[in-house]
């Protein structure tokens, strides 16, 4: 355990004056990285001007309507209508909520290694039963598939009220799509009636070398969902789909889903900072050339396996579970912090600030050669 006494671009540091590279920006919350002036000037002004007030229409606050125009701005069409929450767990939440009123079905579908959360619902559509076990009974009617098999298509069906996937499976250990599964997977939804829901909790805001993931298929879902990076640092989550779509939250309840703190003006005030940073500074451009020296510098080790990644989303694999314990152990105490995967316990993440530099990739890299070289 270490205590953090403060974090400045891609080092936090602790009391003892140790400094120690972030090789996970929070797991993929900080892409504009820590300690961001823009960011922080954005949360003292608005803290001054206000906090929270009210969320259920009565009142309009700009920073949540600037932010959700910026972002509908930057997605497909169609895609133009946010609904701001606290977490992705609950952006999750509410966009299988969407999916069942929008339908009027209630299967849930999604993939085998996927992680979207630890609330009842998002925990229902998780990945992996390990995780699950203890909490059961969790929601009923939902069914769990093969990332990439083309074969499992069939099983999404009239009765699918939604498919819920990742354009890269993170916690799986950065597991990419094939060619043309993603487009498939888009086509069979369209075909049954059922809603493709992608999780970009992750993937998001430049991690992956475009804006979203999904721009790297081109393949459009009915519904987005937000979190991370979103709030710049700030807790924020969120869900995305049309307006009409949208709309249907709206009646029958009239207050078919809500928040007290969802939207919360100081953090999309920091969200809309270290969105317009990533933008002015072209971040997602920078994932590429990061992800690809890494690559570089780690990938002919003979302890490394494979090298798995998506931009500057990465996986180094080490084929066993002990290695990679060593190996995480290991950084943390030559000063680099990284991290395993939920769903793959052989391979550390590498997954930086996207505000690194040539310098600090090649510098860390020569540290987790050196713990490399120990196992």
């Amino acid at each position: 355990m270490i205590e953090v006494e403060r974090a400045e671009g891609v080092f936090f540091h602790s009391p003892d004056g140790r400094r120690y590279y972030d090789l996970i920006a929070g797991v993929g919350v900080n892409n504009v990285g820590h300690g961001n002036t823009a960011v922080i000037e954005a949360v003292q002004q608005q803290a001054a001007e206000y906090m929270h007030v009210m969320v259920y229409g009565e009142t309009v606050e700009r920073p949540q309507v600037r932010y959700a125009a910026r972002i509908a701005e930057l997605l497909p069409e169609g895609l133009d209508s946010v609904y701001f929450l606290n977490s992705g767990s609950e952006a999750v939440e509410g966009a299988l909520k969407l999916a069942k009123r929008a339908t009027g079905r209630t299967e849930l579908v999604s993939m085998r290694g996927s992680y979207h959360g630890s609330t009842q619902g998002s925990m229902s559509v998780m990945g992996g039963e390990e995780y699950r076990r203890a909490f059961r009974p969790l929601l009923p009617d939902t069914r769990l598939l093969d990332y990439n098999d083309f074969d499992a298509l069939r099983h999404i069906t009239a009765r699918t009220a939604a498919v819920i996937a990742e354009p890269v499976q993170s916690e799986g250990g950065v597991r990419l799509p094939v060619a043309g599964y993603l487009e498939a997977l888009r086509e069979r939804c369209t075909e049954v009636g059922a809603m493709l829901v992608f999780d970009e909790i992750q993937t998001a805001f430049g991690r992956t070398g475009t804006m979203f993931g999904l721009e790297r298929t081109g393949v459009v879902p009915d519904i987005v969902c937000l979190a991370k990076a979103l709030g710049g640092g700030m807790p924020l989550g969120g869900f995305v789909a049309s307006r009409e779509t949208m709309s249907l939250l709206s009646s029958d309840p009239p207050l078919g889903h809500i928040t007290t703190f969802g939207g919360h003006p100081v953090c999309c005030a920091a969200g809309l900072a270290a969105l317009e940073y990533t933008l002015e500074h072209d971040l997602p451009a920078r994932a590429e050339p990061i992800g690809a020296l890494y690559e570089s510098l780690l990938s002919s080790h003979r302890a490394v396996q494979e090298v798995r990644r998506a931009g500057a989303l990465m996986a180094i694999e080490l084929g066993s579970r002990e290695k990679m314990l060593a190996a995480v152990q290991g950084l943390l105490a030559r000063g680099v912090l990284s991290d395993w995967f939920l769903f793959c316990d052989t391979a550390f993440r590498i997954s930086p600030p996207l505000t690194i530099t040539d310098a600090q990739v090649a510098d860390s890299a020569e540290i987790i050669t050196e713990v490399l070289d120990s196992l």
